[in-house]
């Protein structure tokens, strides 16, 4: 019989169902929830229980994580009546790794805390590629006497766990780090243009900024994605406008202003309105190239 604690995962989608799938096969017992068969289904078959709703998931469960899309999905998956925060049992350890709010979040750790749950923040840093090859960065906060109970399962699917305070310091990390990120692809999406408008190739260029001092494990990936032109989502458009949203409501309430963000969060919009909402937010190298007069 085992001795480790069940786990109920309720979220399967790209980056859920990849770090669900180690903690299966690391051996944990493991009951799965998400809106659609086919989703559960690839972790069934790998060993998962499959269930019909968040509450069967949640009953029994030692551990539960949440992976969802956004604030409203978070609230219900959490908070509705057949929510978590409904059907939990008490002491059980409640993470969430969505990309959400610290107004939500901050809502709903008191809603746990009432309940005698512990709830703790563990947004991810990494995309569906990184989550499939286990190398996706967790980063928490909330209790860490609880943390310290669950950082062995999370360790079975990240290769960093970095633990940043009590309350909703993990959020706010979570937009600093999509933050750089999104202003960092429309900046390489402009010099890029630059270059190749100059008559640079376009296959050197990549493999120049590859090399250059400023290469890191994010512009490698993204330069051999760019080489084909792969925009293949790792993060949709749509997503990432999503996320930029979040950035722009906590720098409005911390007074912050970001004006870098808040043209890129613009041209996001244009790049939805151009027909490219689903595809990788590294369209915005296509539409710097319309807007350069580079036809494809």
């Amino acid at each position: 019989m085992s001795t480790k604690p069940t786990i109920g995962w309720i979220g399967a989608g790209r980056m859920g169902a990849a770090m669900a799938s180690f903690i299966l096969k690391a051996g944990y017992p493991l009951s799965v929830y998400s809106r659609t068969a086919a989703s559960r289904a690839k972790l069934v078959a790998l060993g998962a229980v499959d269930t019909e709703s968040v509450a069967q998931c949640t009953r029994g469960a030692d551990v539960i994580f949440t992976c969802v899309s956004d604030d409203a999905a978070l609230r219900e998956v959490a908070l509705g009546e057949g929510g978590v925060l409904h059907n939990a049992a008490t002491h059980v350890v409640f993470a969430d790794t969505s990309t959400v709010s610290s107004e939500v979040s901050a809502e709903i750790a008191r809603a746990a805390e009432q309940r005698a749950l512990a709830f703790l923040r563990m947004p991810i840093s990494g995309n569906a590629a990184s989550a499939v090859k286990g190398e996706v960065t967790v980063m928490v906060s909330g209790p860490q006497v609880d943390w310290l109970r669950v950082q062995p399962v999370t360790q079975t699917f990240s290769k960093a766990q970095l633990y940043l305070g009590g309350g909703e310091e993990a959020r706010v990390m979570k937009l600093v780090v999509n933050s750089m990120v999104i202003t960092m692809a429309q900046g390489m999406a402009e010099a890029l243009t630059l270059g190749k408008k100059a008559g640079l190739d376009w296959n050197v260029m990549l493999d120049t900024l590859a090399q250059s001092t400023i290469a890191s494990p994010w512009l490698k990936a993204k330069c051999a994605l760019m080489k084909p032109r792969d925009f293949n989502p790792t993060m949709t458009s749509r997503l990432s406008m999503k996320d930029v949203d979040l950035i722009l409501g906590a720098a409005r309430g911390a007074e912050v202003p970001m004006p870098l963000t808040a043209t890129t969060r613009q041209l996001l919009q244009a790049l939805i309105g151009e027909g490219c909402g689903e595809e990788d937010y590294m369209a915005l190298i296509k539409l710097m190239e319309k807007q350069s007069g580079i036809v494809q």
